[in-house]
Parts: structure tokens; C-alpha cells; sequence
């Protein structure tokens, strides 16, 4: 699999990122699929303080003994939570963000973080002093990069102004456009990369999209209709054949220049294993025209 430089920072990371997310507790399930998604090419791992109240950076870390120079390690931090009680507030504060980042190295048995990212953001944050504690974390060597996981354009645009970060996760996929319209240019302009999450959107781009879409997608998905999905999958079909619609999925986010990798989920080692096999190989122009003028396009409304 090739590489793909993660923003300004010399860091590279394979163009597919397994989403640690769902990995779920079981240890020894856990590190087989990680195992098998290095050993076809992955080299980004992606994990969240707040994902089973820390015990999924647990399980990474677990899971990667003996192999962390092989990955490229990616955590987040700014849900204040309480493992005991299961519940969190968001605390983007420079306190928060040094202590977690402490806490996250120890639950990863790792002396260092790849990239780090603050798990969200909203306008009202005290944004410079997040951007000095992760400047910080850089500097001491704690950490190698940092950005956000945030899909507010707002936000967005005050990082880029303010910070150096290296990269945004955020959601995007055929049926979730919205970035399109107002980040991912301006991300690639200033050297930023993207991560795109939810490429497969809930499975409903996936090889068994018809299914998801009658289980997931009843009362529709954003400011799609049911109806609107059933036509989408038909034309989708029709491009691509419904067993390369999950291929087709990856490629359309992928084709924009600002997206470094795109982030799957996985809770079984088919799921690895169906997303490892399939082509990255370039999206073609007018397959890609096709798609956005048959998908149409929303915008960012409430996340500001």
C-alpha cells in the first residue's frame, strides 16, 4: 500500500486507517485484526481516550507490542470523562489536554504519539490555549503532530488561521458532501491533510449497501430520504456493480487531493480483510463527475 504525507509534519500513513473504535474488549480478537491490517499494508491505527472509557487505547497498545514501529498512532483527547461512572464533559483546556495526554501514553504502553487531536471543538473554546498545549506536547517530544476531529467549518477555519496543525478528521463520503464545499480546498491550500471518516456511510456504501439501507436508512441519512438512498444505491449499482460499490466508495474520497487516508471501522477480521482487498487505484475523472452530479450535495447547517 503507498503512503500518504500527513499534512506539513513528515509523517506518512497508509491511504486506508483502521478505526480502532470497534474492535471491541476481547484481546486476542482485537490484535488479529490488527495484525492482519498491518500485514496488508495498514500502517495508521486510530483510537479516542473517551472509546470504552479508555480501555480501547488499552487494547491498541496491547495489540501493537512489538510492532510500534510499525504503525503510525493516532489518539484524541478533550472528554473529561470518569471510567467509574461512565459519563464525560468536554474540557478543552491546556490542563485536560497534558494530563490526558499522559494518561493516553500509559494506557498505550508507548513513550510517544504519533499524531494527537483535539476529539471536537466548538467556536466558544478557549482555542488559543488548546493550540499552545499541543504546541507544547510538540515540543517536548510527547508528541510527533496534532490537528482536530471536528466537522465545523468554523472551527476549522480558526485552526488553519491560528495553529500548524497537520490534519482534520472529519466525516465524508458520497453521501455526505458537506466538506466539499467549504474545507477541503482550504485544506489543501495551507498543506493540511484530511481524514475521512465514515467513508462507507453506516454500510450503506458498502458491498451490502441494499441491506444497510433497509436496516439504517428507513428514516433516511442527513438530509437524504429513504427514497433518496434507494436511488442513489440503483445509480451507484450501475457505475460501479453492486459488488464494487465499497471499492468505488473508498476511491471518491480518496480522489480529492487534500484526503490522506480514509478511516474504516472494523469489528471482525472479515471486515479488515473485505477493506484490504479492494483496488485504491485512482477514481477516473468522469466516474467521479458522474457520481457528484448524480449525489446531491448538502451543506453544513447546525455544526457551526
Amino acid at each position: 500500500m503507498k503512503q500518504n504525507q500527513l499534512g506539513k509534519s513528515g509523517i506518512s500513513i497508509s491511504p486506508l486507517t483502521l478505526g480502532c473504535m470497534s474492535l471491541g474488549t476481547d484481546l486476542n480478537q482485537a490484535k488479529n485484526m490488527i495484525d492482519i491490517a498491518i500485514d496488508r499494508g495498514i500502517t495508521h491505527l486510530d483510537t479516542a481516550d473517551l472509546y470504552d472509557f479508555g480501555t480501547n487505547e488499552e487494547i491498541v497498545g496491547k495489540a501493537i507490542k512489538g510492532k510500534r514501529d510499525q504503525v503510525v498512532l493516532t489518539t484524541k483527547v478533550g472528554n473529561h470523562f470518569n471510567k467509574k461512572t461512565e459519563d464525560w464533559y468536554w474540557d478543552p483546556s491546556a490542563k485536560h489536554i497534558t494530563e490526558g495526554v499522559k494518561d493516553s501514553l500509559r494506557r498505550l504502553q508507548t513513550d510517544y504519539i504519533d499524531f494527537y487531536m483535539l476529539h471536537g471543538g466548538t467556536i466558544d473554546d478557549p482555542i488559543d490555549e488548546s493550540i499552545e498545549a499541543f504546541e507544547r506536547l510538540k515540543d517536548e517530544g510527547y508528541i510527533r503532530s496534532y490537528g482536530i476531529s471536528s466537522i465545523r467549518p468554523n472551527v476549522i477555519r480558526e485552526y488553519v488561521k491560528r495553529s500548524t496543525i497537520d490534519a482534520v478528521m472529519m466525516q465524508y463520503s458520497i453521501l455526505d458532501r458537506r466538506p466539499e464545499e467549504e474545507v477541503l480546498d482550504l485544506l489543501h491550500a495551507n498543506g493540511i491533510s484530511v481524514l475521512a471518516r465514515g467513508p462507507l456511510a453506516k454500510g450503506m456504501l458498502s458491498n451490502q449497501a441494499k441491506h444497510k439501507i433497509e436496516e439504517k436508512g428507513q428514516e433516511g441519512y442527513l438530509n437524504h430520504s429513504y427514497n433518496d438512498l434507494q436511488n442513489y444505491y440503483n445509480t451507484l449499482a450501475n457505475i460501479s456493480s453492486e459488488e464494487g460499490m465499497q471499492e468505488i466508495a473508498l476511491q471518491y474520497v480518496l480522489k480529492h487531493p487534500a484526503v490522506a487516508s480514509a478511516v474504516f471501522g472494523a469489528s471482525s477480521v472479515g471486515q479488515v480483510k473485505a477493506n484490504t482487498s479492494l483496488s485504491l487505484d485512482e477514481l477516473a475523472n468522469d466516474t467521479y463527475l458522474e457520481i457528484q452530479q448524480s449525489i446531491k450535495p448538502i451543506q453544513y447547517v447546525n455544526h457551526r
